[in-house]
């Protein structure tokens, strides 16, 4: 923290453009390293390739984004009711930011966070899962390369690793300026007030229960690939996987009957391995949590449709193998309500639109949505301020997969928090409003007048 502190204050005199060099190298060793990294995340994350080499290119992608944003650190300038004088804004270096992350993206939502604050006159500590250190190690060893290259203090970025309480070291300390934390509600509740208690600022990015409105007039064929993808996509362990599906009671049975057919023919093996769509788990805590919300939600009256079951326990005994599950619900009980990081899918249905959104709004996350209507008149209803509590809303594609250009977060238990695109660099500055006296005279605002 002593180092981080002391480059953060030769870093925040840097010009943004030259930080921005930073980066853009960070971005082109990247490039030069993606599959090797790729692989990486794949072998400890347990991502299949592609999704192992698309969280590389999302790091690239944001790498790019923030290069061109080191030149747009803009305030603004403001209208004086004072003749004679000029009032504006501008972004100034944070500090110190501390980031925590999840397993699930071990390095894409660092460097949302990172390349980001960088540019923004920022320095990095940050402590990852202790479920993906290698991945970590292998980011900060490119960034410190990165540096090296450019010239820029070492110190800018640090990793510390470790469990729980170097989480709530980081957290505590006064020196860290913003804590960028993405893990689970429950995470959220502890850091939210240690944060709080010291005056610090707060990014979380919690978590998610993200459903699908499916209507009548839905393209079912579009609408099964994206469901799919979204619901089984990283075995079910994106803070955006779909978890609910809400289906117009018109097309619920037709719906779910494509919806099998398809889990049952999807690939389950070694993230590595060619062709293969779902890979492990994380570890056996998500296990029992997939066999435990599979069971409560029997228990509430569900019927697995689909799935559900360990595989794979012969090749690979210390490993989580699982399918796929569906589970028809009557009703939106409390298993359903709650975030369960594992592939299940509840189908509900519904017969009007306000019933819908009713039952899509009522859980405590709000973090990413979407419907699937050639409606326009549904559509816009979906989006407008009526419809969809979420960060996130889409129409006609799942709520998985989200690009770097738009702001990233969620409301309600999810957080609030917006990271990678859109404003969301002034997180990671502070605002100073000034105001400058050309005048020979010293009017007051508001008419005041003082002796």
């Amino acid at each position: 923290m002593a180092r981080a502190e002391e480059a953060f204050r030769a870093w925040r005199l840097v010009p943004g453009p030259v930080r921005g060099q930073l980066v853009r190298e960070f971005g082109n060793l990247l490039r030069e390293h993606k599959e090797d990294l790729g692989a990486l995340v794949s072998i400890e994350a347990g991502k299949i390739r592609s999704e192992g080499q698309g969280e590389v290119q999302e790091m690239i992608d944001v790498c790019d984004l923030a290069v061109g944003q080191s030149r747009q650190l803009f305030g603004l300038t403001i209208a004086s009711e004072r003749p004679g004088h000029r009032m504006m804004e501008q972004w100034h270096p944070l500090g110190v930011v501390g980031v925590i992350s999840a397993f699930n993206f071990p390095v894409a939502v660092w460097s949302w966070n990172t390349a980001l604050a960088l540019v923004c006159g920022d320095t990095v500590v940050w402590k990852p899962s202790e479920k993906t250190i290698l991945t970590a190690l292998a980011c900060q060893a490119l960034l410190a390369e990165a540096a090296r290259a450019v010239g820029a203090p070492e110190a800018v970025s640090a990793v510390v690793l470790g469990g729980v309480e170097v989480g709530e070291a980081l957290v505590a300390d006064p020196r860290v300026a913003l804590v960028s934390a993405t893990g689970s509600t429950r995470m959220g509740r502890a850091v939210a007030p240690a944060v709080a208690g010291r005056f610090g600022r707060l990014l979380l990015e919690l978590g998610g229960n993200n459903a699908a409105i499916v209507a009548p007039t839905a393209d079912l064929d579009l609408t099964v690939r994206g469901i799919v993808f979204a619901a089984a996509g990283t075995a079910g362990q994106r803070c955006t996987s779909l978890r609910r599906v809400i289906a117009h009671s018109s097309i619920a049975d037709e719906l779910t009957d494509r919806l099998a057919a398809a889990y049952r023919s999807l690939p389950i093996g070694s993230p590595l391995a060619d062709g293969t769509l779902v890979g492990p788990l994380i570890d056996a805590a998500a296990y029992r949590g997939y066999a435990d919300g599979l069971a409560q939600a029997q228990a509430d009256g569900g019927k697995i449709v689909a799935g559900g079951r360990r595989v794979l326990t012969g090749e690979a005994p210390e490993a989580y193998y699982v399918e796929p599950a569906i589970v028809r619900m009557p009703d939106q009980s409390d298993v359903v309500r709650r975030e369960t990081f594992a592939p299940i899918l509840y189908v509900l249905t519904y017969d009007g639109l306000d019933e819908a959104i009713a039952l899509h709004n009522d859980v405590p996350q709000g973090l990413s949505s979407s419907i699937f209507t050639l409606d326009l008149r549904e559509a816009e209803r979906f989006l407008a301020p009526d419809g969809s509590d979420c960060g996130i809303a889409n129409v006609n594609i799942g709520p998985s997969g989200a690009e770097i250009g738009g702001a990233f977060g969620g409301e309600k238990e999810t957080g609030g928090g917006r990271e990678s695109g859109s404003d969301s660099w002034r997180s990671y500055m502070r605002r100073a409003t000034n105001t400058v006296n050309y005048s020979t005279e010293l009017p007051l605002a508001q008419g005041v007048t003082f002796g």
